[in-house]
């Protein structure tokens, strides 16, 4: 039996039927905060196991590493009657199931929603596909970035001047895997008055629409199409990046006061007084002037040190890290936002409770590693699945 922990879901069973992104996501932070998760491989494995190299051992990539922590693992061909069977009994015991399943595919092996409803009434069923399944894109195969590019995303990441990008990191699939999170804790609350379950229907669909603000926002207000920017923000300026003599460095300057702080720190506090500076929309107006003048400015000093020094007054900044310097810097480290066990190095648990902490106990285990156990635990013999 695996290490258990005494954190806020601990005596939650979920049994994870999900594989890539958003589902893993969700269930590991479930796991991480003391849930007995169930993943439940097909026989070929996650797809995610063979998404490398890097691999931190056969059959493992580093990418499955950052999303299956903390969950018992077992291996079974819900094509199979005697899959089937071996997931009914662990339906039963189950408070949460977790699938991303194309449309149709539970309901082709006997576990469509009525039936769910009706043999697990206090089961809730977390359900995560890309358009829904129903309405004109209903049942359409959706990834991260498909749906970057269908809701909007990618229309307002990118230079002006360039074509537009996807998103550096899959914000859709793991946006979704929290709210799916979210929808399973608001579900569970609500069984406690009910006694019942209910269907969490979560999309990608649906949040990159919510991702959009405040771009939806201008939107709903003026009916502009808004155009890319690059870092720059759309209604708030200086709030870009902007190079100094050994590196890139973001300013987000909010208010009028940051403002006057940061050209006091710059050297020019006249600039605060500028017409063309003196409030917030006067520098949206005139962000290119602005930039210039702040950019050359910029360009005199070191990035660490005046990241520094603006700080101390309150001007929001910091130097553009690169993955491995955000990794190793003191303050990721201070708020243990890198865990390392059993030579196992991942991301920490950025949820903190004080009572009832996250922990991380087992590295992410080695497809069908536990389904003797747990088909034990079940009552049946090694030979289903």
């Amino acid at each position: 039996m695996l290490p258990t922990a005494e954190g806020s879901l601990a005596g939650i069973r979920v049994v994870d039927l999900s594989r890539v992104l958003a589902g893993p996501l969700c269930t590991q932070m479930m796991a991480d905060h003391g849930a007995d998760v169930i993943k439940v491989e097909p026989p070929a494995g996650d797809e995610t196991r063979g998404w490398g190299p890097p691999f931190v051992r056969p059959g493992t990539s580093a990418y499955f590493t950052g999303l299956n922590r903390n969950k018992r693992n077992i291996a079974l061909d819900l094509a199979s009657p005697e899959g089937q069977a071996a997931l009914t009994r662990l339906l039963e015991t189950a408070d949460v199931l977790v699938e991303n399943f194309k449309a149709g595919t539970l309901a082709k092996w006997g576990f469509d929603d009525d039936t769910l409803r009706e043999r697990y009434p206090r089961l809730v069923h977390a359900r995560i596909t890309g358009f829904g399944v129903d309405g004109p894109k209903g049942s359409a195969p959706g990834y991260d970035a498909i749906l970057q590019a269908y809701a909007g995303l990618m229309s307002i990441n990118g230079e002006a001047d360039r074509p537009a990008v996807r998103v550096g990191v899959p914000v859709v699939d793991m946006v979704t895997g929290i709210l799916s999170f979210s929808g399973i804790l608001l579900a569970l609350n609500e069984r406690h008055r009910s006694g019942r379950g209910q269907l969490v229907d979560n999309t990608l669909l649906d949040t990159a629409v919510t991702l959009l603000h405040p771009h939806s926002a201008t939107w709903f207000a003026n009916g502009r199409v808004p155009a890319r920017s690059g870092s720059a923000h759309p209604t708030i300026a200086p709030y870009d990046t902007f190079a100094t003599s050994n590196g890139p460095l973001f300013l987000g300057v909010g208010n009028d006061r940051q403002f006057r702080c940061l050209v006091e720190v710059l050297g020019r506090p006249a600039l605060a007084d500028d017409v063309r500076f003196a409030t917030n929309a006067d520098r949206v107006i005139n962000r290119g002037e602005l930039s210039a003048i702040i950019g050359a400015l910029l360009a005199e000093h070191e990035r660490e040190d005046l990241g520094a020094r603006l700080l101390e007054r309150g001007v929001p900044s910091s130097p553009v890290h690169d993955v491995g310097e955000t990794l190793t810097d003191p303050q990721v480290l201070h708020r243990e936002m890198v865990v390392e066990l059993d030579g196992y190095r991942g991301i920490g648990i950025p949820i903190k409770l004080a009572r009832t902490p996250g922990s991380v106990r087992t590295a992410p285990r080695d497809h069908g590693a536990d389904t003797h156990e747990v088909l034990a635990e079940l009552g049946r013999g090694d030979s289903e699945g």
